[in-house]
């Protein structure tokens, strides 16, 4: 077989891969206009009646926008503070000498072996002590640092940004805070793209955590919300699946904006 055959049929996988993916996707989209009785008919039907009404029942008969306001809340103001967190301690960890350097990075790594649902209950108790229950901070701070993020930042650091550069600018009397603002920043835009779409995807998503903080209405996210429409007996399917067509938006938004660095910042964050 020539390389010119396995080209073909890598691109051939790789298309099937594609739409295998996306068909549930353009499923749950397509389903989200037509009417609940079709949505089960059988044998199904590839046409049916377009109808707004999912749309109409959503907005009216639940407190979508509040939904929406305190997802975006948490997921930006969530996303900003990983990114911060993440370049400063890969730009620590990468660039800047001290003692048991390589041991607590191994340190970082090894918490991803431990799932969230096995400290969430101790999470949960200290959140509880200093008031953060039914509370924005309660979203958004627990799950802000996270090993994965530290590992991309630290990676990309070390791999991308020359320490002459660094150095450089110690001679010339500039301070690590300044380092950190002068340099790491501009020169991590990739990877600062990476952790932007990771982490907010995953705040957006994010079901256990808020189901485990939130209790009151006022502070309750989409996902939260699409959980309404799934009764004891009876799920709400149109509304259920409109609702999802819109929350999945933000998401593919915040994607389309950061995919130019997207690929490359992954890449290079997973590369020493």
């Amino acid at each position: 077989m020539n390389r010119k055959s396995i080209i073909i049929i890598v691109n051939l996988l790789v298309y099937v891969f594609a739409i295998v993916y996306v068909t549930p996707i353009i499923w749950t989209v397509i389903s989200s206009f037509r009417l609940e009785k079709d949505l089960f008919a059988y044998p199904p039907k590839l046409i049916s009646e377009f109808t707004f009404r999912n749309y109409t029942n959503v907005i009216q008969n639940t407190d979508i926008l509040a939904y929406f306001k305190n997802s975006s809340i948490v997921s930006i103001t969530s996303t900003i503070i990983t990114i911060i967190i993440s370049l400063m301690a890969g730009y620590a960890l990468a660039k800047i000498q001290f003692r048991s350097k390589n041991f607590f990075f191994t340190l970082f790594l090894s918490t991803l072996m431990i799932p969230m649902q096995v400290i969430m209950i101790s999470i949960y108790f200290v959140l509880a002590r200093i008031g953060w229950i039914n509370t924005y901070w309660g979203l958004i701070i627990p799950p802000a640092a996270t090993p994965t993020g530290v590992f991309l930042a630290t990676q990309y650091i070390r791999s991308t940004i020359p320490t002459e550069v660094i150095e450089s600018a110690k001679i010339d009397g500039a301070s690590e805070l300044k380092i950190f603002w002068r340099i790491i920043i501009p020169l991590s835009q990739p990877v600062i793209a990476a952790l932007a779409v990771l982490s907010f995807t995953w705040r957006w998503n994010d079901y256990i955590w808020p189901l485990l903080v939130v209790s009151s209405p006022k502070y309750m996210t989409v996902q939260l919300g699409l959980a309404l429409f799934s009764g004891e007996h009876t799920v709400q399917w149109g509304s259920l699946l409109a609702m999802t067509t819109l929350s999945m938006i933000p998401v593919m938004v915040v994607f389309l904006a950061f995919q130019r660095y997207f690929v490359k910042g992954i890449t290079m964050g997973s590369l020493k």
